[in-house]
């Protein structure tokens, strides 16, 4: 009788095991991915205040340079490789002083967010290095990201720099610089959503995405060109989809809604997709 009370003991131990076991991996599950497929194909670059020939012209300058000498692939490695990312700060405003006034969304890693007070991200490396060529202060104004070109429309800034995909319509607001990266929309799924699964190519995926219809919500940052993309634009070239769009303030937050199933999928740009992704599927 001993002996069978410790063999049910020992049966019942490593079933417990086996729970926790079970339960531990579920937990650490990915709870999203992203279908690596490229939608669109963009260009990133600077959005300029209309009024200062002078400024564009210096930077476009300065990005023919950081292409030609390699500080740009440098900084981007940061982000997309095994470099470590550098913190950025901001000056105070000070009208009496030399300064360059960069107008961002500080909710689009990689390209630009913030711990704390520092600002990290492609654009804000980039930022400061402007600044630095230019013989200027830099000054960092992190806003909503509908505000950034209005901002620089209105003079509150001299530049916008936030991941900026140039369109003709935004080319009414501000002049754009040279592109400095090249860009493309992509989606994020539920982990367990295999939907899009067997898709190899754009037109694979867009074959689907024609079969939604309003019922379907995507999720994704406001006046972003996931937001035109899903709508439809004739400055970008999109269709538009005959799903809905419920726009958020940052892609993290369309993602969370994701998880939540408020929404069914997320468009958002590739880079800042991986960085969301990777960063949601990183917490238990």
């Amino acid at each position: 009788m001993k002996s069978v009370k410790r063999i049910l003991a020992a049966v019942l131990a490593v079933a417990l095991v086996i729970v926790c076991f079970a339960g531990c991996s579920k937990s650490n599950e990915p709870k999203v991915k992203v279908i690596d497929v490229e939608l669109s194909n963009e260009e990133y670059a600077f959005g300029v205040d209309k009024s200062q020939p002078e400024l564009m012209e210096q930077t476009n300058a300065f990005i023919k340079e950081i292409k030609a000498n390699g500080k740009l692939d440098e900084i981007c490695n940061r982000y997309f490789g095994n470099g470590e990312p550098v913190g950025v700060t901001s000056a105070q405003e000070d009208s009496s002083k030399d300064q360059l006034v960069v107008a961002t969304n500080a909710a689009f890693e990689p390209f630009e967010y913030k711990k704390g007070d520092t600002f990290y991200g492609i654009d804000m490396e980039l930022a400061k290095l402007l600044a630095d060529k230019l013989g200027k202060e830099l000054v960092i104004k992190d806003m909503e990201f509908n505000a950034v070109l209005l901002s620089v429309e209105q003079k509150k800034c001299d530049i916008g720099m936030a991941g900026l995909t140039i369109s003709p319509d935004r080319e009414k607001q501000v002049n754009f610089t040279e592109s400095y990266y090249s860009a493309s929309q992509k989606l994020i799924v539920k982990n367990n959503d295999k939907t899009f699964d067997e898709c190899q190519t754009k037109e694979d995926v867009v074959k689907i995405l024609n079969s939604f219809d309003q019922s379907v919500k995507f999720g994704g940052q406001n006046d972003t060109t996931g937001q035109s993309y899903v709508l439809g634009s004739e400055s970008l070239g999109f269709n538009g989809l005959n799903a809905s769009f419920v726009g958020y303030s940052n892609g993290s937050l369309a993602v969370q809604d994701l998880i939540n199933g408020n929404v069914d999928y997320v468009i958002i740009d590739a880079a800042p997709a991986a960085a969301i992704t990777t960063a949601i599927n990183a917490v238990a």
